[in-house]
């Protein structure tokens, strides 16, 4: 069960080791395009679909459609990663092996839709993934195993989604592995360290050039690719696609450089150097693109 680009590289991990797939759940084909019109397939679907793996999409979980095809496929282990959904209790107790998640965080760290972005949000040096025996609570069973990696200064939020789940899809191939075996450890979380990673929202994309500057480069990297951090670039909205971080001083908010680098704005410590953006209405672009239609002095607040 998985939706997203995230869940690919398990299911893949899962194939490439030997395992016979019974199903592939994910949610259901979105509309897109400038009409919605147009209906694209999850990721995973493709995959699944491409190595000849049947596919189901219910819509809701809840009214016993799901329940009775999961009894018909009768799956000795249910494997989730990233579906979006929360299974209700009669699916978790429907295969003898019970249910197991692919989690990007170190739990009990960051529970929730977003364990990636606000571990880059705030600023944290490292994450991981955690496979867990799954309960109704979201994110809160019995820890089987866990891998941690660094997350790099400039990483962004795409390219560490990308990193963790192939780390993941490696992760749960070794914990199916201690399943099948009996061994499969059962750590409980400690419940006073949880922390939540609620979805994001676009009240969290402002730029406020009073923080320090390491604060607004995260706010960059994690809030990639939606709904990005924004800021009023001589009085248009853009969005902010890559940043630097830089040692110099000023008034927050004042531009130190506009030129052929770049935009540098002086933050409450340090500077942030802007170097990719978006302006409403317009394409994404380099900096030094824009301001050559767009000048602002130095100076001068953003």
């Amino acid at each position: 069960m998985g939706t997203p680009e995230f869940a690919v590289p398990s299911l893949e991990a899962l194939i490439a080791a030997g395992h016979t797939i019974c199903g592939v759940f994910c949610q259901p084909d979105k509309p897109v395009g400038r009409h919605q019109n147009k209906l694209q397939q999850p990721p995973v679907k493709e995959c699944a679909l491409a190595h000849g793996i049947s596919v189901f999409q219910p819509v809701k979980l809840r009214d016993g459609t799901a329940l009775t095809l999961i009894r018909k496929l009768a799956p000795d282990l249910i494997v989730v990663a990233a579906y979006g959904r929360i299974l209700p209790q009669d699916i978790l107790d429907c295969p003898p092996m019970g249910c197991i998640n692919v989690h990007s965080s170190l739990l009990p760290k960051y529970r929730g839709a977003a364990p990636i972005h606000w571990a880059i949000l705030n600023g944290d040096k490292e994450t991981g993934v955690t496979i867990m025996h799954m309960v109704e609570t979201l994110d809160a069973g019995d820890v089987i195993s866990q891998v941690t990696t660094p997350i790099g200064s400039d990483e962004t939020a795409p390219i560490l989604t990308t990193r963790l789940a192939k780390l993941g899809g490696k992760l749960l191939v070794e914990a199916v592995a201690v399943l099948e075996m009996g061994i499969a450890s059962r750590t409980p979380q400690d419940e006073g360290a949880v922390t939540l990673a609620p979805m994001l929202t676009k009240e969290l994309s402002p730029l406020d050039f009073t923080k320090p500057a390491w604060t607004l480069h995260d706010q960059v990297r994690g809030l990639l690719p939606w709904p990005a951090a924004t800021a009023q670039v001589g009085g248009v909205r853009c969005k902010v696609f890559l940043t630097a971080v830089e040692e110099k001083k000023g008034m927050p908010g004042t531009v130190l450089e506009a030129g052929k680098n770049g935009l540098l704005v002086a933050c409450g410590e340090g500077a942030l150097r802007i170097k990719e953006l978006q302006p409403d209405g317009s394409k994404r672009m380099g900096a030094a693109d824009y301001l050559r239609g767009h000048p602002i002095e130095v100076g001068n607040p953003l």
